[in-house]
């Protein structure tokens, strides 16, 4: 049964339209969103879907096809950051969005909304920001408050910092709202200037797979947020407003002048990542551009050492899926997203894809780990409607 058909049968009438926002995987630029550097995020075809019709009588209705759970019925005007429904689960995030619209001033005086995704969750592919996006995009359309891509990327990220209380940069929403097909996004997370990057790899024979190892370590509970607060202390203890302003050239006299002041071992590690992981996503898009695109494999190879060693985000999953893929003869790979579990994305060879994921999945079966969920990543498009 269709979205809009499950819409129907729970609302008792047909939605407005039905609308769709993606996850996204990173090809390079970890932590680098919040610290205002570059980030390199595409869209996938795997989408969050809405059916939604709007209301005047200030409710706001939830249900999920993905959760086993009634229709949640609120009111509008009773929607509050960190309260019950900005502590998690997955109304939070639509609620956070009409909660975000409305305190910027938009006149969103309600609605209906039938969500159902296919973005894995818990995989580091952003379905939380697939989930905000698709309901911002399609409450932009409904209520007719002409925002663009950009501000409603913005306002979804402020959904989630302020009504789920998750301090998330904006390269999520960003990359849900700005996909392009074919394209990867070249996002500077300091005036939210984009380009799109040619990222044809079936017409160079290649693939981009993803590897979901299915796994998240209860490490990265607050993880995310302690090394957010190191950034911004080693951004002080330079003197920069954010890292994004200690050039990649001034590395070592920088990482030299945060130990002469006694800076925590933690924030020197989080500042050579980040501003290091900042010069890679410039490696990345000169290579694209040079038509080289085989030669960015190293590349995430690299990043991920400093995700692993410096960041310290990785895990024994993440680990074991670079060192097999690229001991099975991939380009390249690394661990993609927050970290402590999720996804990683392997380069490789399109003649060589297969041989890889049996390396993957086998070594798995070794360790004795779940069996990862392995899918090429096809550059697709952003928040649109479908119906």
């Amino acid at each position: 049964m269709s979205v809009a058909a499950q819409f129907s049968d729970l609302y008792g009438y047909e939605p407005a339209g039905v609308w769709a926002a993606p996850g996204r995987v990173n090809l390079i630029g970890e932590y680098t969103d919040f610290n205002e550097g570059f980030v390199m995020p595409l869209a996938l075809p795997h989408t969050a879907v809405a059916a939604v019709a709007a209301r005047t009588d200030g409710v706001l209705r939830l249900h999920s096809a993905d959760i086993d759970a009634p229709v949640a019925e609120l009111r509008v005007d009773d929607l509050t950051p960190l309260s019950k429904y900005g502590q998690g689960g997955w109304a939070a995030y639509p609620a956070g969005v009409v909660w975000a619209l409305r305190d910027a001033g938009h006149p969103v005086t309600g609605a209906d909304i039938h969500l159902a995704s296919t973005v894995p969750t818990g995989a580091g592919l952003s379905s939380s920001a697939a989930l905000e996006v698709v309901t911002a995009y399609a409450l932009n359309e409904l209520f007719e408050l002409g925002l663009n891509r950009q501000e409603l990327a913005v306002l979804a990220q402020r959904a989630e910092n302020v009504f789920v209380g998750v301090p998330c940069g904006v390269m999520d929403q960003m990359a849900s709202a700005c996909g392009t097909e074919g394209h990867a996004l070249h996002l500077d997370c300091r005036d939210l200037s984009i380009r799109q990057i040619p990222f044809d790899l079936a017409a160079q024979g290649l693939q981009l797979l993803v590897v979901d190892t299915r796994v998240k370590h209860e490490l990265g509970d607050g993880a995310y947020a302690e090394r957010r607060a190191g950034c911004e202390e080693g951004a002080r203890l330079l003197g920069v407003s954010h890292l994004r302003d200690v050039a990649y050239a001034e590395l070592a006299d920088s990482l030299g002048e945060l130990q002469r002041v006694g800076a925590d071992e933690k924030v020197v590690r989080y500042v050579r990542h980040v501003v290091s992981d900042d010069h890679r996503v410039e490696q990345v898009i000169d290579l694209l551009d040079a038509g080289d695109v085989r030669a960015i494999g190293p590349v995430l190879t690299e990043g991920h050492t400093s995700l692993r060693d410096d960041l310290r985000i990785s895990c024994q999953e993440l680990d074991l899926v670079v060192a097999t893929a690229n001991a099975a003869g991939a380009l390249g790979a690394r661990m993609t997203g927050g970290g402590f579990g999720g996804s990683a994305v392997v380069l490789v060879e399109t003649a060589d894809a297969d041989a890889v994921t049996k390396s993957v999945l086998t070594a798995f079966d070794e360790a004795g780990h779940t069996a990862p969920r392995v899918f090429p990543a096809v550059p697709s498009p952003g928040a649109r409607r479908v119906a």
